[in-house]
């Protein structure tokens, strides 16, 4: 057993190297912009002088080495030879898929980045132009066009956006200097050398295509200072104690990263959710082993009684019942004077008005009655699941050969059930035990949401709303490093409740 015990553990190694790789992916494939999001929506990204818009860039640029995004994504890349080692140093996302896709569709770079930098140096003209009633509208057209030249590839929007920033740069406005005097004034004289040369570097793209690059496949080679070595690893020296934020500890030394929402340690909102969630399923989960083994076992030695035949029927409608149905039931019946049943707390753990100074018995009596709601809609479902599974389980126990030689041998009912039988009718119930572990930290997201319970499942839940990777993705290792667990706990459980299963190959 030990050795079998040791190498499932060696296991773990190389499965969750393989889980966080799989959960890094989906972090790079998933929608939005992390750094936008960190700085809720970007810092100076159209409006403003000059002076706003850089510094709007270098907050983007200092939140991506922040968040570590600054890096190559992986420790290889795998393309074509038209792609550049270095395309990762475009720091805004959508800009960066935008080069990715010119670069699949004409395959020459050494084009293309003069493009992508004159469109930039266009962007940079336009802030010296002097803003009035005359210009606003042209103006925001070309800014518009910016917008769309950064974030499109295909030819016919490109084109149609060129023409029409050629328009508004060429449109000449009336100034009425006084009663006698009108002149004509191009505000945007100044910038028709950059708007041209990034005309000209566009026209260049489509005039001269390698797109037989885009066929040959290349490796290029990165090293460990990549954004998935340093998310996994870190790229702090381990027994440093130096405070850089450029330093990372990396997730297996509990460095999970800054929530995205406010700059949180994602550590610290695990830290808060994480006991309340276990608190709750350990509670939920002993009241219906505790139950449930008894009854199923209580109710398949009355097998079609007319008691089994009732709790058989009240089970299957329990278990009918939606969660989120019966949570609100008791919501509205059970809290609220509408109904006269004002017995317990709406919401929360605790109620806002307890004292800093109140009593452990006082603290524990508010607590308590908070959560007596929560609990029984947690635990309602997997009671009545788990004594369907334990009452059909004895049942195929107690039709086997060997309980009838016990009873055939006049041994007392009880120790035919409890000791014969009961052992052996436990294997389903701990295959479910075993999924248990991943709820204890995922938690039960409909409860906590319902009730507002500052746990793991809502955590997770409010992540999923905003597009919080980080913790979202922290819940999800965590919850397959458990399931990892339970399923090893299961394997020796099996063998503690039926010695003839063993896990070494016999000779």
């Amino acid at each position: 057993m030990f050795k079998y015990i040791l190498t499932r553990i060696l296991y773990f190694i190389p499965t969750l190297l393989i889980i966080t790789l799989l959960t890094f992916l989906l972090s790079q494939a998933a929608p939005g912009d992390p750094v936008e999001t960190r700085l809720q929506g970007g810092q100076g990204a159209q409006g403003g002088g000059m002076s706003e818009k850089q510094a709007g860039e270098q907050a983007y640029i200092d939140m991506s080495k922040k968040l570590g995004l600054d890096l190559p994504p992986f420790y290889f890349s795998l393309g074509s030879i038209a792609e550049p080692k270095d395309l990762y140093k475009i720091f805004r996302k959508k800009e960066r898929e935008n080069l990715a896709r010119l670069i699949n569709e004409y395959g020459n770079w050494d084009r293309i980045e003069p493009y992508y930098e004159s469109i930039k140096a266009f962007e940079v003209s336009l802030y010296d132009i002097e803003r009035d009633t005359n210009s606003y509208s042209d103006l925001k057209i070309l800014k518009e066009g910016i917008n769309n030249l950064l974030n499109t590839y295909e030819e016919g929007k490109v084109s149609n956006t060129l023409s029409n920033m050629e328009q508004a740069m060429n449109t000449v406005s009336k100034l009425r200097i006084d009663s006698n005097t009108i002149i004509e004034k191009n505000y945007f004289e100044s910038s028709i050398p950059a708007f041209t040369a990034m005309r000209d570097n566009y026209l260049a793209i489509k005039a001269n295509p390698s797109v037989w690059k885009t066929n040959i496949p290349s490796i290029k080679w990165i090293g460990t200072g990549n954004q998935y070595h340093v998310w996994l690893f870190g790229n702090k020296p381990w027994f440093s104690k130096s405070k850089d934020p450029s330093l990372k500890g990396g997730f297996i030394r509990g460095d999970f990263g800054e929530s995205y929402l406010d700059g949180r340690p994602v550590s610290s909102i695990i830290k808060d959710a994480l006991p309340i969630t276990m608190s709750l399923n350990i509670i939920s989960v002993l009241i219906a082993y505790s139950l449930s083994v008894w009854l199923g076992v209580f109710l398949s030695k009355r097998k079609d009684s007319k008691l089994d035949r009732v709790v058989s029927i009240v089970l299957f409608i329990l278990y009918s019942l939606p969660v989120f149905w019966v949570a609100t039931i008791f919501i509205v019946y059970l809290t609220t004077n509408e109904y006269g049943m004002d017995w317990f707390p709406t919401y929360g753990l605790f109620s806002n008005d307890l004292s800093d100074d109140a009593t452990f018995w006082e603290v524990a009596k508010d607590g308590g009655a908070h959560v007596i709601l929560p609990i029984l809609a947690m635990t309602y479902g997997s009671f009545t699941y788990i004594t369907r599974q334990m009452r059909g389980s004895m049942l195929a126990v107690l039709k086997q050969d060997y309980i009838r030689t016990a009873v055939a041998k006049g041994l007392p009912d009880n120790k035919v059930t409890w000791k014969h039988a009961f052992r052996n009718s436990l294997i389903p119930v701990i295959t479910m035990f075993a999924s248990l572990f991943p709820v204890m930290i995922s938690g039960s997201v409909v409860i906590e949401v319902i009730f507002s319970i500052p746990g793991m499942g809502r955590v997770g839940y409010e992540a999923v709303l905003a597009r919080n990777y980080p913790v979202l993705f922290t819940v999800l290792i965590f919850s397959a490093v458990l399931t990892m667990i339970g399923i090893l706990i299961a394997d020796i459980l099996y063998s503690v409740a039926d010695p003839r299963i063993s896990f070494t190959k016999k000779k």
